[in-house]
């Protein structure tokens, strides 16, 4: 089937922003596309918003050939709401696949995107960083080339004090990471912490629509699971630290 006959439903809300979009994610396509609060707060507006959208584009649930949304890590709240989410639609359009994606992914997808609209050079590499609050963040490292990003990571997600970037980039990135691109949401938040580089950086997030860009891609890999098999991925196994640990005393 060509891509742009496919038609996919992404929803992300791994962090304070929820967003939507609708497409087949073929390259150069504008999807249906909706934004606003998310983590805690997306579950008010998640399926009015799926709703409009469908509505919109004049499909039903069954006529959708997977319903992907961003699988983790980032907000607890906002990873248990998309998939559940997700799971609900598939089982309610008589059992549609589910196509999970790490939201690392989906954040150097975002990145590679504004890049190319920018009329900016992509690096080969692109460290995806998300803030993971407690003064950590959530790192994982993507190759790209001519094609694209390739999915499966050079460095699988984990969690990186913003003080050791540098040396997690000298030990994990081609060339001890000085053309790798840094993308995302660390760059205030962590700006007396992170070590200077002359590396470039993007400003992104995980979104929908970079979801969409990521879905033929992946269905024809094989990513697609029964909604049964969708679950969000932590990394993190805890929300808040400890009383002693905000003292320094643990």
């Amino acid at each position: 089937m060509p891509v742009s006959d496919l038609r996919f439903l992404a929803i992300d809300s791994s962090t304070d922003t929820l967003t939507v979009a609708l497409g087949s994610g073929a390259p150069g396509e504008t999807p249906l596309a909706f934004s606003g609060p998310g983590a805690a707060q997306a579950s008010a507006t998640l399926l009015p918003a799926v709703q409009s959208l469908l509505a919109q584009a004049g499909w039903s649930l069954a006529s959708l050939d997977a319903i992907v949304f961003g699988r983790g890590p980032g907000s607890f709240t906002g990873l248990r709401t998309a998939c559940s989410v997700a799971q609900g639609l598939a089982y309610g359009a008589g059992g549609r696949p589910v196509l999970p994606v790490d939201t690392l992914l989906a954040l150097a997808e975002s990145a590679r995107l504004q890049r190319i609209a920018d009329g900016l050079a992509v690096p080969n590499t692109i460290a995806a960083l998300l803030d993971a609050r407690m003064d950590e963040m959530y790192v994982a490292l993507y190759a790209c080339g001519p094609a694209g990003l390739q999915t499966e990571p050079l460095q699988a997600p984990r969690l990186c004090a913003p003080q050791d970037l540098g040396t997690w980039l000298l030990s994990s990135a081609p060339d001890g990471g000085r053309d790798c691109l840094r993308a995302g949401n660390v760059f205030e938040v962590y700006s007396d912490r992170l070590d200077p580089s002359e590396a470039p950086q993007q400003p992104a997030l995980p979104t929908a629509q970079a979801l969409l860009s990521l879905a033929p891609a992946l269905m024809a890999a094989g990513h697609a699971v029964d909604a049964r098999d969708a679950l969000p991925l932590y990394v993190r196994d805890k929300v808040a630290r400890t009383t002693l640990e905000r003292e320094g005393r643990a």
